[in-house]
């Protein structure tokens, strides 16, 4: 299916697959295991992935965020040691054990070609509702914009906050800087044969309402 748009006089028409568009929103899944830990990521394929991410809306048009790509070996094993610590605690409040795939990926993080952290400038206003869903509202599409972007070129990813559990730690060993707020941490490789497919979610039949909490649309006279 293809769509096609007029936009602004003297510019061409767009026309947008969407059937891929919908393949990539659809499919874009955590993903643990089936990934090629020997296949190196260029830094060019997230440059551009980054650049895409970049053009996500931001509050006031700061462009706060910031990327912090992690590929040296060294810093690699020290975020995978203090992810495996916030794992461990997680472990021990949770009801029933880890997935297999929680395992998977905590216990090979250092083996992951590239580690993205997303972190924007500044910190949330403590205590100010607004003034905090303004702050993470202005970093966080960027984040789903990127791994989107990874999707599309074959790149698996997992969005993760379980390393903030330690974010002090994780600054001193990054050397970021004490007015950075960090968010989310994407692991990145190529995947190997991994099947994406949608998840089963609620339709928007339950998660919808018109012009009031808790209302159906009304049928069409």
């Amino acid at each position: 299916m293809r769509y096609s748009a007029n936009f602004s006089q003297g510019q061409e028409a767009l026309v947008i697959d969407l059937a891929s568009v919908d393949e990539v929103l659809g499919t874009t899944r955590s993903v643990r295991r089936r990934l090629d830990f020997d296949r190196p990521v260029a830094p060019e394929v997230i440059e551009e992935c980054v650049a895409l991410a970049a053009q996500a809306p931001t509050g006031m048009n700061r462009e706060a965020w910031r990327f912090l790509v992690i590929t040296d070996a060294a810093k690699k094993q020290g975020v995978a040691d203090l992810y495996r610590r916030a794992m461990d605690r997680y472990a021990s409040l949770r009801p029933s054990p880890l997935s297999p795939a929680q395992r998977a990926l905590s216990d090979r993080l250092h083996e992951i070609p590239a580690l993205i952290l997303v972190c924007s400038e500044g910190r949330p206003e403590s205590g100010n509702h607004a003034a905090e869903v303004a702050f993470y509202g202005s970093v966080l599409p960027a984040a789903w914009s990127l791994m989107l972007a990874l999707r599309s070129r074959g790149l698996g990813s997992t969005w993760t906050t379980l390393l903030l559990v330690h974010e002090r730690e994780t600054a001193d060993l990054l050397d970021i800087p004490d007015d950075v707020t960090q968010t989310i941490l994407l692991p990145v490789a190529y995947t190997r044969d991994a099947v994406l497919r949608r998840a089963n979610r609620k339709g928007p039949e339950q998660v919808m309402y018109w012009n009031t909490w808790g209302a159906a649309r009304e049928p069409a006279e």
